[in-house]
């Protein structure tokens, strides 16, 4: 495998690409095994595919949101590493398919540069947090969300408490009651509100598709928008603590949700509010 150097200003984005091009040598060498390298890429964004020797990457776009130099360096990067296909998802990401897992460290580096992450794409963790496409020119938004989004983005993204959970955990933002990102399909889905002159959500939890779907209920119909960060770190730190593990596909928070009740679910999130 052809090194590399990174010399990022993030100290803590370049470590994680410096492990992930370790960790590929390791798995190249017979020094750690599938399993053990799996978690490690899904983390980084790198997904497997059914080709032998290539990877899907998956690119964050938190809140749907980003300029046209980001936009331009993920282009040259899909004709660089890949087939100069993009593939676009409903969670505000992008994809591209056959790339050497090799090279996926160098890739990485380069979309850093433009402060692009693939950091927790994948794997049992927060993943890319969705906004409304209208955030900030709506007019039917009590106020634009995308700060928020942004802060909730920036504050979970590699925080320890959400590195092992037993499954993934979807948030999404709304801009108005129109709820154009779907809160009623996310574990937590936020709708903004103004009471009284504050500032606050409409919180949805719980909701989730696939074969056995769920409408998310309403945990709050206010929450202070200072109490955002809090509250969803409790929901986080329930969710790993009495979520499923054993079952894979139990391991989701609607299931957590059926099984505690809501005034049982809203219960442990104030005992773990205590502790923060």
């Amino acid at each position: 495998m052809k090194s590399f150097r990174t010399e990022l200003e993030d100290p803590v984005v370049e470590k994680d690409i410096l492990e992930l091009e370790r960790k590929i040598y390791a798995f190249r060498h017979g020094q750690i095994d599938e399993e053990q390298f799996r978690s490690l890429r899904l983390a980084r964004g790198v997904y497997g595919q059914r080709q032998e020797g290539v990877q899907m990457v998956r690119i964050k776009i938190p809140f749907g949101k980003l300029d046209t130099r980001q936009l331009r360096r993920i282009a040259d990067i899909s004709d660089k590493y890949a087939t100069g296909n993009l593939h676009l998802t409903t969670r505000q990401d992008v994809q591209i398919h056959y790339v050497s897992l090799d090279r996926t460290p160098e890739l990485w580096a380069e979309l850093e540069q433009d402060k692009i992450t693939l950091r927790e794409a994948c794997g049992n963790t927060v993943r890319n947090i969705t906004g409304s496409p209208l955030a900030g020119i709506d007019q039917q938004e009590p106020f634009d969300i995308s700060p928020y989004a942004e802060a909730v983005f920036q504050y979970f993204l590699r925080n320890p408490i959400c590195q092992d959970m037993g499954r993934k955990f979807k948030i999404s933002f709304s801009s108005s009651d129109q709820d154009d990102s779907y809160s009623f399909v996310h574990d937590l889905g936020f709708i903004p509100k103004i009471v009284d002159g504050e500032r606050g959500f409409k919180v949805m939890l719980g909701g989730g598709i696939g074969s056995q779907p769920k409408h998310a209920e309403a945990a709050f119909e206010f929450l202070p928008v200072d109490q955002l960060i809090p509250f969803t770190e409790s929901v986080l730190r329930v969710f790993d603590h009495y979520g499923e593990r054993s079952r894979r596909h139990k391991a989701r928070m609607k299931y957590l949700l059926e099984e505690v009740g809501l005034e049982g679910f809203r219960e442990l999130v104030a005992e773990e509010q205590l502790s923060l």
